[in-house]
């Protein structure tokens, strides 16, 4: 297997980047390839001591930066270390592509390189949220306005997803909704609770933000605007529960005291709660595998994402995926035609 990893995108680049690449190579033997400036990723590997002699370099001159607009990977910047590598998947000389890079950019090169799959109208970034147990919120960024066959499709792979890389059966299905009463929301929560409800998922129907860490349901489903402002929501929150947990352990010498007893409760917390122990989100519905790291991802993240983007490869979602958007295809124009002659 070939994972390509660009190493020249992220707030850390290329260094953290390196050092997860190596951490990789070594944890899980797979073949790992940097992409990016061949001479800038040789010497920081030399500056900082790192040894990557079995991780080849493909060369990419450029880079595409945060600020950059989507288009930017197919048009100006098609020698960057993000579009290299994304050209490199669709050639399928490689089994899958990690990036922490400009998320615009990532959607935008993996739909008009890599392509959607046959039958899928809408890639979605797909998150997996530090909840016990975990829940995916599907989509976490990549579509700002949607329709409810793309939320369907949204609920259908992100519960193949659950069911192969987390083992759960029948994954429970919400609609993120502002209520759980069926005619909650606007015409979109209206029409897709419908089609959800019709959809042979295990649909639970509409889920409230404050009920979702409190195993309500295993993928939950809405646009990209609003699954973004949510997922930034739960990461703000987390951080500032640290820091006042922190400030409370240490108002004085009895609290203190207290926080000892309790440390290895608390770093099992700090491990749950830490993003770079869930690596990377997939586009699902990209017809190769392609992960997005966090943009502010170490080596540590980095290593994770490679995991995520190996036992994507190994558990071939997409031939499931594939499989349910032919039949959904199918099935979306015989309803269209017994719509169309009242049959």
């Amino acid at each position: 297997m070939k994972i390509l990893i660009d190493a020249m995108s992220g707030d850390y680049a290329p260094l953290e980047v390196i050092r997860g690449a190596a951490l990789a190579k070594k944890e899980f033997k797979e073949d790992i390839v940097l992409v990016g400036d061949e001479n800038v990723i040789s010497d920081t590997a030399v500056k900082n001591e790192l040894d990557i002699s079995g991780i080849p370099i493909l060369h990419a001159p450029s880079v595409i930066t945060m600020e950059d607009k989507p288009l930017t990977v197919v048009r100006e910047k098609r020698d960057s270390s993000m579009s290299v590598g994304l050209k490199t998947l669709a050639a399928g000389e490689a089994d899958a592509f990690v990036s922490a890079g400009n998320t615009g950019a990532l959607i935008t090169g993996a739909t008009l390189i890599v392509k959607r799959i046959k039958g899928i109208n809408r890639a979605g970034i797909a998150t997996v949220l530090p909840f016990d147990p975990p829940v995916l919120l599907m989509d976490a960024g990549a579509n700002l306005a949607v329709t409810s066959d793309n939320i369907c499709q949204f609920a259908f792979m992100g519960a193949k997803y659950m069911e192969k890389i987390y083992g759960v059966e029948r994954p429970r299905i919400g609609q993120l909704n502002n209520g759980t009463e069926y005619n909650k929301g606007n015409d979109l929560q209206v029409e897709s609770y419908q089609l959800l409800s019709e959809s042979g998922l295990n649909f639970v129907g509409n889920v409230e933000s404050k009920a979702v860490p409190f195993n309500v349901c295993d993928v939950l489903v809405t646009d990209g605007y609003t699954g973004n402002i949510f997922l930034k929501s739960i990461e703000g929150m987390g951080k500032m529960m640290m820091v006042m947990l922190k400030e409370i352990l240490y108002t004085n010498i009895a609290t203190k005291m207290s926080a000892l007893t309790m440390k290895d409760k608390l770093r099992d917390m700090k491990h749950k709660l830490d993003a770079s122990e869930h690596g990377g989100a997939p586009l699902l519905g990209i017809s190769r595998p392609v992960i997005k790291a966090h943009g502010s991802s170490d080596a540590r993240a980095i290593r994770s994402a490679v995991k995520q983007a190996i036992s994507f490869v190994h558990t071939k979602i997409n031939d499931d995926i594939a499989s349910f958007a032919e039949d959904y295809d199918d099935k979306k124009l015989l309803a269209d035609a017994e719509k169309m002659y009242n049959i």
